[in-house]
């Protein structure tokens, strides 16, 4: 298993598919955005992926990076690993490296969202260190 980050170039049909395939497991009812939309320079992404020894990605994890007035900050998005490749500890490698990278950037803070049912996901962000915030989200949808 390796995990690097994913750049636009590398984007191909078959890893398309991968991603699209793994995004669906994590959620089944948003349609993605198009992934060269996603990888655009001006987009501000790190998406690291998890590739097996056949190349394939098993494991995405993506985070969100900006600035404002209070700090430069990350926002964790969309991270899943392949229902065949879970309990291997890839989703903490990922994560791993994604928190490696944003250090590098000098990013200040980190957020993340996660369903209070995603026991194996808060039980994984915990134990690198993230605590729950008090305070209310608050959310608008502009999806049809």
């Amino acid at each position: 298993m390796t995990i690097q980050v994913l750049h636009k170039f590398e984007l191909n049909d078959d890893n398309i598919a991968r991603i699209l395939a793994l995004y669906k497991q994590l959620n089944s009812i948003i349609v993605p955005r198009p992934l060269h939309q996603v990888l655009q320079e001006d987009n501000h992404v790190i998406f690291m992926v998890c590739k097996n020894d056949k190349e394939e990605i098993v494991g995405i994890a993506l985070m969100a990076t900006y600035k404002v007035v209070s700090g430069f900050r990350g926002l964790v998005e969309d991270v899943v690993v392949d229902e065949a490749y879970r309990g291997q500890g890839i989703g903490r490698k990922l994560m791993e490296n994604l928190l490696e990278e944003a250090k590098r950037k000098g990013v200040d803070e980190i957020l993340l969202f996660t369903g209070h049912h995603r026991t194996a996901a808060i039980n994984l962000y915990k134990s690198l260190g993230f605590t729950i915030r008090e305070s209310g989200v608050y959310n608008l949808n502009f999806r049809k």
